[in-house]
């Protein structure tokens, strides 16, 4: 009987030893792939920058699951959304890799996207978040919330006043 309770707790404590998944960190290479992806993007090295993606990620910014884009898509858009600035940062306030009850691998984002459009001169700071789906060390899936209501408002401003067709109110 000794043996017995002797080999269950052996058991045990060498059940108990196994190093289980890690569910949630602040330090992973899916964090560090998010991190060097951001650099390639202000750094506008679109080769680079689709290297952390599968080739069939979708991409949700401010989208419904019903509507990806793909990463061309994606690029293509961001290529021409540069050009409207002067300036542009990214200021990263916290990532974290978290292990999901199905054993899916995310990391999210939270970070502050500054930026300065050509058309007005002015300056504008934009909270984000961003989560993102990896499998094989790949973004499978990317998903972005940020308010741009500020951008199109500035945008429709700057046509108003330009198109003489349009009238704007005085104020």
């Amino acid at each position: 009987m000794k043996k017995l309770c002797l080999a269950v707790l052996v058991a045990g404590l060498f059940a108990a030893c196994q190093k289980a998944p890690v569910r949630y960190t602040q330090q992973s290479a899916e964090i560090d792939a998010v991190k060097a992806m951001y650099d390639a993007y202000l750094a506008k090295d679109w080769e680079k920058f689709q290297t952390y993606y599968a080739a069939d990620a979708k991409i949700f910014w401010n989208k419904m699951e019903s509507d990806p884009q793909t990463l061309q898509e994606l690029i293509a858009q961001e290529k021409e959304s540069l050009e409207e600035l002067t300036t542009y940062s990214q200021e990263h306030l916290s990532f974290e890799m978290v292990l999901d009850d199905e054993g899916e691998t995310w990391v999210n984002y939270w970070g502050i996207w500054r930026s300065t459009l050509k058309m007005n001169g002015k300056s504008y700071e934009t909270p984000i978040h961003e989560t993102f789906q990896f499998i094989d060390g790949k973004i499978i899936k990317e998903y972005g919330y940020w308010d741009s209501s500020k951008f199109a408002m500035a945008e429709m401003e700057h046509k108003m006043r330009t198109d003489s067709t349009m009238m704007m109110p005085s104020n």
